[in-house]
């Protein structure tokens, strides 16, 4: 999570009297935006037939002003903060902890009226980033301290599992914590915990790994003795999800079962670092899959492996194949699961969804769970650069209709 400054350009078209009077012209100098004054700042642009000046006014601010009042607005706290009434946050775990306490918004849910899996991930970044703000050490980076902007680093996400047992529902009080550890030498983990604040039902578990990379090279980075003086004091060893030896997640190729091509990033996916934001990444990973499964599935598991940055020129294609289906039916279609892989088969054997569907018992067997392997990558004329590898793990949703045998 790095940041790149954003200058502000614009220009108010308006049409003058030229023989307006002075008092006038002098509150036209007077323009304010984003809280600074410009002066000096009128360019004439062309005449009118009516004897009028068309003019363009462009801020012609001070940069030091400009950082100044945008640190006064944002207001980020110098000291680490106990309490943040704001934002309903309190530092928990011996004071290297953080909860907040959030509702959940009638545009954070889905049809269903439960939380969709983007809104769920969009929490886990903002309660991340509230974190780093409460703790004193925020620059104004996204979610980069001190000592990383005097060394332009920023944090990059390299890995990433959500877990969730449950979704929470529209207008549900949720809690949820967060914290960092190490990862290895130059690593960081972050793991968070959602649950409901009326009951302690925990709805999900997520863990991430973060490394540092250059903004200005794009070429990871260790971590400076400065940087990890500043981080390393909140680091604690407590794990959301268990460490696992990750299962390889194999690269898909055009002849991917699902595939959705020329999709290009809007003005709106892009973050603060000037890239496609990470929760972007999943939805677009999520509509290759087929309505029909969707309708009837939730999402219980995800495990994304970051490759490359996304950017706003970049054209993407989405590749998706449904895992292959494990384990025993010893006869007919009586069910019986493989309780290390909680995978489907059939006498033994292996069939994809387009076998099972073929013999008429892809509907017999949707009590799932069920898995998809995914890719994202930029097209281009040369080679498909990898933006992420994925693997989702879905089962059948409570209110649908359950599996008779």
């Amino acid at each position: 999570m790095g940041t790149i400054s954003h200058h502000l350009s614009l220009s108010i078209l308006c049409s003058v009297d030229k023989n307006a009077r002075k008092p006038n012209k002098q509150k036209l100098h007077c323009v304010k935006i984003n809280g600074t004054k410009s002066s000096n700042n009128v360019q004439l642009l062309s005449q009118d037939n009516n004897n009028n000046h068309v003019i363009a006014i462009s801020p012609c601010v001070d940069e030091n002003v400009s950082v100044f009042e945008q640190q006064n607005r944002q207001n980020i706290p110098t000291k680490k903060q106990l309490i943040d009434p704001y934002r309903q946050g309190i530092v928990i775990e011996d004071g290297v902890g953080y909860r907040q306490t959030v509702v959940v918004r009638s545009y954070e849910v889905g049809p269903d009226k439960t939380t969709t899996i983007e809104s769920i991930l969009n929490l886990l970044q903002e309660t991340a980033l509230n974190h780093v703000w409460m703790s004193g050490l925020l620059s104004d980076g996204f979610g980069a301290t001190h000592g990383m902007m005097k060394n332009n680093l920023i944090w990059v996400v390299s890995r990433m599992q959500v877990q969730v047992d449950h979704y929470p529902i529209w207008g549900e009080v949720i809690e949820i914590d967060t914290w960092v550890g190490a990862s290895g030498k130059n690593g960081m983990r972050r793991d968070w915990q959602l649950r409901s604040q009326a009951t302690g039902l925990v709805f999900a578990r997520a863990t991430s790994t973060w490394v540092m990379m250059n903004e200005k090279t794009r070429r990871l980075s260790k971590i400076p003795d400065e940087v990890r003086a500043e981080i390393a004091p909140w680091f604690i060893k407590k794990q959301a999800i268990k460490d696992e030896i990750p299962e390889k997640i194999h690269k898909l190729d055009s002849n991917a079962t699902y595939v959705h091509s020329d999709l290009k990033p809007k003005r709106s996916d892009l973050d603060m670092n000037h890239h496609v934001n990470n929760v972007k990444y999943v939805g677009w990973m999520l509509e290759t899959i087929p309505d029909e499964f969707m309708e009837k599935h939730q999402l219980s598991d995800m495990i994304l492996e970051y490759r490359r940055e996304c950017g706003s020129s970049d054209v993407v294609q989405s590749l998706c194949e449904p895992q292959q289906y494990e384990g025993l039916l010893k006869t007919g279609i009586d069910q019986q699961y493989n309780n290390k892989h909680n995978h489907i088969g059939l006498n033994g054997n292996s069939f994809s969804s387009e076998i099972l569907e073929r013999k008429g018992l892809l509907g017999c067997l949707n009590i799932g769970p069920f898995s998809f392997t995914h890719l994202l990558h930029v097209k281009g004329e040369l080679k498909n650069e990898e933006i992420v590898r994925g693997k989702t793990l879905w089962k059948k949703k409570i209110n649908s209709a359950p599996f008779h045998s």
